[in-house]
């Protein structure tokens, strides 16, 4: 082999070495450029912020102190589209939400499904009506969570793969809404606490097991966040049945900031 063409082999493989090692010709490291975040929060009102605030940004009752809000201020990702909306199920969000997804995008987070099993009339129903009638509430709900909610859930979760396939896509569940440690709960007894937790139980499961189902998604459970800011606690991160109702059920400016965001920081 001639020798200049010897030399402009080494010469080449000598610039290759040094950028795969991210050096400088001088030996010195020289740092990556900084991946691109672009960050879509879709899903209902437990991730709009829906109770953690007495105004809200607009009609889906999206908040300045709801996680996916708190997560873009402390991160400051390059770009942060806010679609989660009060009220909705998942048929909203693949009707309503999934337009900001594309290729770039690299991080989705999500609350989906409470909706679609009617959790805030079981809940409504828990509070005014008898033990039977929250029991068979709850026992209607954990059937649609464990019959119709997968297959909803794996649509929209099939959507957001195809819109988004570089994207990392955390899906938060629901917190357990009584401590049932604490004996003295004023307006509600113990078999209805008890349905209520294990009716979000069977609903946070059926999410999990479906989030397992597809690559690149990831689920954060949120109940053991709660744990001693439950209903009945002395300093609840939830709000209980209260005027305007659209703020029962749901997290406190503290409950998002002090549960559902650490969640979401520890999956994304």
């Amino acid at each position: 082999m001639p020798r200049t063409r010897v030399r402009t082999l080494a010469i080449a493989l000598a610039a290759l070495t040094t950028a795969a090692l991210g050096l400088t010709t001088t030996g010195h490291a020289v740092a990556a450029p900084a991946a691109e975040v672009h960050y879509v929060a879709l899903g209902d009102s437990y991730s709009a912020g829906g109770g953690s605030s007495t105004t809200y940004l607009n009609d889906c009752n999206q908040s300045v102190n709801s996680y996916p809000y708190l997560y873009n201020q402390l991160t400051a990702p390059d770009t942060f589209d806010f679609q989660a909306c009060g009220a909705a199920k998942t048929t909203d969000v693949l009707t309503n939400q999934l337009s900001p997804l594309d290729g770039t995008t690299t991080s989705v987070s999500m609350t989906i499904g409470g909706n679609d099993i009617g959790l805030g009339t079981v809940m409504t129903t828990c509070l005014s009506g008898s033990d039977s009638a929250c029991l068979d509430a709850v026992a209607t709900a954990e059937t649609t969570a464990r019959t119709a909610l997968p297959g909803k859930l794996g649509t929209l979760y099939d959507a957001v793969r195809a819109r988004a396939p570089q994207a990392r896509v955390v899906i938060l569940g629901y917190p357990r809404f009584y401590d049932l440690a604490i004996t003295a709960c004023p307006g509600i007894s113990a078999s209805k606490r008890t349905a209520l937790n294990n009716g979000a139980d069977t609903l946070n499961t059926v999410i999990r097991d479906e989030v397992a189902r597809h690559s690149g998604f990831v689920y954060e459970d949120v109940a053991d966040r709660f744990a001693s800011h439950q209903l009945c606690d002395s300093a609840p991160w939830l709000h209980a049945l209260n005027w305007p109702l659209g703020q029962s059920f749901h997290p406190t400016a503290a409950g998002q900031a002090g549960a559902y965001l650490p969640a979401l920081q520890a999956a994304a």
